[in-house]
C-alpha cells in the first residue's frame, strides 16, 4: 500500500446513506446542520477526535525541546531557558504537561496562552530571564493589535482585575491563522462531522435503547397450545446467559427458527460513522490507520505510516513551537546565536536493524566515508559518554568500520 493510499480508502456513501442523514438531521436545532450544539466538550467525547488531538498533543509533549548553539549545534544547557523547556516550566506541572496543555488547546480552541514570568539571574549578572510559564485559559485572553501595529493581550482572570500584557511577556502557540492574531480551532472547523457523527451515535443509541433486538424469529405453522407455549418459555429461559451460549432449542409442534438479517440502513450507518471518522481525519491530519479505523495490517509500512505522521501532522507545530519560544523567550542579543529545537528523532527511528544500518554506516561500515563519532552514535541512542580505546585513535583519516571513527592527527 502507498503512503497516498492512507486517506484514498474512503468508504462510497449511497443514496441510501443520503436519506439516513437527512433522517439524523431531525435530532435537535443548533448552530450545525445536523442539529447538534458542538463545543469542545461534545467534541472531545467523539471518540475519533479525542484519539487525534491527543494523539498530536502527546507526541508534541513527549519529543524533548532543547537550546541549541547555534555555532556548535551543542546543547545550552547552561543557558536559564534550558531547564525551563526541557524539565520544568513551572513548579506545579512538568515540561511534558506543559506542552501538552498548550498544544491540545492550541488545537480545540486555535490559541494557547502562557504568561512569561521573568526575574534576575545572577550567573547572567542579574539579567532578566524568563523563570516560570504558567499557563492561561485561552477563553480568557484577547489579542488586541492597535493602529501601530503593537500587539497587547488581555487577560480576564476568574478574580480580580483585567490585566493587559505586552507581547513579550506571552508564549502564544496558535494554529492556522486568517488574520494573523487568532488560530482557527479545529473544532470549529470540523463542526460539521463531529455534529453528523454524534446524530450517528445518538441515532444508534436510541436503537439499542428503544429498538427491538430479537435474537431469532420462531414461526409456528398454526396456533401454539398453551402447554406447549409454556415450555418453550421455560426452555427459552434456560438458555439465557453467557454460559448457555450454543446450547440447542427444542421447538415446538413444528416450529421453525431464523436469524433476523442486518438491513441496509444497519449497514448505512455503519458506513456514514466511518466516513466520519476519516472527515476528523483530514481535519487534523492524522491519518487513519493511527485513528485504529484500518483494519489494515501494516507490517513494516508502519515505518512509513510514522515518517508520514511526524512530517504532515506533527512537522508544522513543531515548527509553530520552536519559532514561538525563539519569539518570545530569547533575548534580542542571543537571536540567532541560540536557537530552540524539538527533536523528532524518537519517533523517526525505524526497526533495530535499521538504525543498526544506518549507524554502521555512519561510522564508515561497509566503505563509506564515515560522519559520526562513536560518543555521537553512543547519544542517539541515549547512551552515556565512553571514551573510545587507544588503539582505535591513529594518526590520519582511517575508516574503522567495526565501531571506530575516522580520526585525524
Amino acid at each position: 500500500m502507498g503512503i497516498l493510499d492512507l486517506f484514498r480508502r474512503a468508504p462510497k456513501v449511497s443514496a441510501e446513506a443520503n436519506l439516513l442523514i437527512s433522517e439524523l438531521l431531525r435530532f435537535g436545532v443548533s448552530e450545525t446542520a445536523s442539529g447538534i450544539h458542538v463545543d469542545v466538550d461534545r467534541a472531545m467525547k467523539n471518540t475519533a477526535m479525542f484519539r487525534a488531538v491527543t494523539l498530536i498533543s502527546n507526541s508534541i509533549g513527549m519529543l524533548p525541546m532543547h537550546v541549541i548553539d547555534s555555532a556548535t549545534k551543542k546543547k545550552a544547557d547552561a543557558h536559564p531557558l534550558f531547564g525551563l523547556l526541557h524539565r520544568r516550566p513551572n513548579t506545579w506541572q512538568s515540561a511534558f504537561d506543559f506542552r501538552t496543555l498548550m498544544q491540545l488547546r492550541a488545537l480545540v480552541k486555535g490559541n494557547a496562552y502562557a504568561l512569561v514570568v521573568r526575574g534576575p539571574n545572577l550567573r547572567y549578572q542579574g539579567r532578566q530571564y524568563p523563570r516560570h510559564l504558567v499557563p492561561l485559559d485561552p477563553d480568557r485572553v484577547t489579542v488586541e493589535q492597535a493602529a501601530d501595529w503593537t500587539v497587547t493581550y488581555a487577560y480576564q482572570p476568574a478574580k480580580g482585575e483585567r490585566v493587559v500584557y505586552p507581547a513579550h511577556d506571552i508564549l502564544h502557540l496558535r494554529g492556522v491563522t486568517l488574520d494573523g492574531l487568532n488560530g482557527l480551532s479545529l473544532v470549529k472547523q470540523a463542526a460539521e462531522a463531529v455534529g453528523i457523527a454524534a446524530s450517528a451515535e445518538l441515532a444508534t443509541a436510541r436503537l439499542m435503547k428503544n429498538g427491538t433486538m430479537a435474537g431469532g424469529v420462531l414461526k409456528h405453522p398454526g396456533k401454539l397450545s398453551g402447554e406447549a407455549y409454556q415450555r418453550l418459555k421455560e426452555s427459552l429461559a434456560s438458555k439465557e446467559g453467557a454460559e448457555n451460549a450454543g446450547k440447542s432449542l427444542i421447538l415446538e409442534e413444528g416450529m421453525d427458527h431464523s436469524s433476523p438479517a442486518s438491513t441496509a440502513r444497519d449497514s448505512q450507518l455503519d458506513v456514514l460513522r466511518k466516513f466520519q471518522v476519516e472527515e476528523i481525519g483530514r481535519v487534523t491530519g492524522v491519518p487513519r490507520p493511527l485513528l485504529m479505523v484500518d483494519e489494515t495490517s501494516w507490517g513494516s509500512g508502519i515505518e512509513a505510516l510514522g515518517q508520514f505522521f511526524v512530517m504532515y501532522a506533527l512537522g508544522p507545530w513543531i515548527e509553530a513551537w520552536q519559532q514561538a519560544c525563539e519569539r518570545t523567550l530569547l533575548d534580542e542579543t542571543e537571536v540567532g546565536a541560540l536557537a530552540v529545537k524539538i527533536n523528532p528523532a524518537a519517533l523517526l527511528r525505524g526497526s533495530m536493524a535499521a538504525q543498526a544500518d544506518f549507524l554502521a554506516k555512519a561510522l564508515g561500515a561497509g566503505g563509506s566515508a564515515p560522519w559520526m563519532w562513536v560518543d555521537e552514535v553512543r547519544d542517539v541512542m541515549d547512551l552515556p559518554e565512553r571514551e573510545a580505546p587507544p588503539h582505535t585513535m591513529v594518526t590520519g583519516a582511517t575508516n574503522q568500520g567495526s565501531g571506530g571513527n575516522a580520526a585525524a592527527a
